[in-house]
């Protein structure tokens, strides 16, 4: 059998996109395809001045790629939306440095789907426990504190976990579509109060002259996504310090040419879809839709639950998507149909006194946050009747 090597890549680049697609292809995730991790470098999105050093790790046969591990050394927990400020500051009651630290997600994208890839036909198990293996060399020849996989795939979790990893739980919103043929039958799922709140806040946005109209694969033009970054860079504006503006404009320009087919504009206008006063981003792939970014150039009431929500499901209904991950954050999703379900991340610490605190901890706050979860599906305002879309939360 021919030998194993493994490679470390200070950019997606060095991998060949037809090599790295025929790994990630199938898990039907575009924020993983090799055109989005090489938007968000070549756009300057992710970079080491944004404290995103990309560091992936490879694993060949002769010249054939068999596994590979998008990962990123960071200099701080910014754009990841698992908050771990709490373990930052163990680390330095204990002494230690945090920073940088070794992660695997995709870039600013709270998607769950991480794992690493592998080629059909490989063991996954192995490959796992191999790649961790140089992974656990590679930080402690150079000393980074820990490696964390957030937002992990389910069925990997499992792997990662057998090879020495930590779980820890946190919330995600995610809408399931219950068989609906069109929104009304959405609307069927919630009690009567509710239903009134919805149709009363989309009556709002109508009166204010606004409708919506859903842009998508070769019918959104170019010039659209740069007017998606003009309201992606105002809404984080309206934040100031907190607003949290990760995306250049080039990356606007690199998903205009490369990802279109997965893009959604959600275009809020009064007469021509093409002169928007807000719109929302989403991206779909198979029978899966993500949120994830909005602006307005107007305060109107209600047209944020529209453009981001309301619009959003309607057009999933009519193409017969499954779910609908919004994004991070928000209590306001719940009361709009959005379910509370556990998702996790896996740790590697590195410096043992931290490694068995950390790991003393998280039963207990993993128990707590199902607890959580469980209360909070709870005061869902759904009728009795799909009361069960909540029974899998956890």
């Amino acid at each position: 059998m021919a030998e194993l090597t493994v490679r470390w890549h200070r950019s997606i680049e060095e991998i060949p996109e037809a090599h790295w697609q025929a790994l990630t292809e199938a898990a039907g995730l575009p924020f993983y395809s090799w055109r989005w991790l090489a938007g968000l470098e070549r756009s300057g999105s992710v970079a080491p001045r944004q404290g995103w050093q990309p560091c992936h790790l490879s694993l060949w046969r002769e010249d054939q790629l068999i596994a590979v591990a998008p990962l990123y050394l960071k200099g701080h927990s910014y754009g990841e939306f698992v908050f771990d400020q709490s373990f930052a500051q163990l680390a330095a009651q204990l002494g230690q440095r945090y920073y940088p630290k070794l992660l695997g997600m995709s870039p600013l994208s709270p998607v769950v789907g991480y794992r690493f890839f592998t080629a059909t036909g490989e063991d996954p198990q192995q490959v796992t426990a191999l790649l961790m293996q140089c992974i656990d060399r590679f930080c402690a020849e150079h000393q980074i504190f820990s490696c964390n996989f957030l937002y992990a795939d389910p069925q990997w979790q499992a792997l990662a976990e057998a090879s020495g990893c930590a779980t820890w739980l946190n919330q995600q919103s995610l809408w399931s579509n219950q068989s609906y043929g069109c929104f009304d039958d959405y609307l069927a799922s919630f009690n009567a109060n509710q239903r009134r709140n919805i149709k009363r806040e989309r009556k709002s946005v109508e009166r204010a002259g606004i409708t919506v109209t859903p842009l998508a694969g070769q019918d959104l033009p170019a010039e659209m996504l740069e007017r998606m970054h003009h309201f992606y860079a105002q809404h984080c504006a309206r934040w100031g310090p907190w607003g949290s503006k990760y995306l250049t404009e080039a990356f606007f320009d690199e998903a205009a040419a490369d990802l279109r087919e997965h893009l959604v504009l959600f275009s809020a206008h009064r007469g021509d879809p093409l002169d928007p006063v807000a719109m929302s981003l989403c991206v779909h792939a198979g029978d899966e839709l993500w949120g994830r970014y909005w602006g307005s150039d107007e305060e109107i009431d209600n047209l944020h639950f529209e453009v981001c929500y309301y619009a959003p499901i309607q057009w999933a209904i009519e193409r017969g998507i499954q779910r609908f991950d919004p994004g991070a954050g928000g209590s306001h999703k719940r009361r709009r149909g959005f379910v509370a379900r556990s998702h996790a991340s896996l740790h590697r610490w590195y410096y043992e006194p931290f490694d068995a605190i950390a790991r003393r901890w998280l039963p207990e706050a993993n128990s707590e946050q199902l607890s959580q979860i469980e209360a909070v599906n709870a005061e869902l305002p759904f009728t009795g009747a799909t009361r069960s879309l909540t029974d899998s939360a956890a």
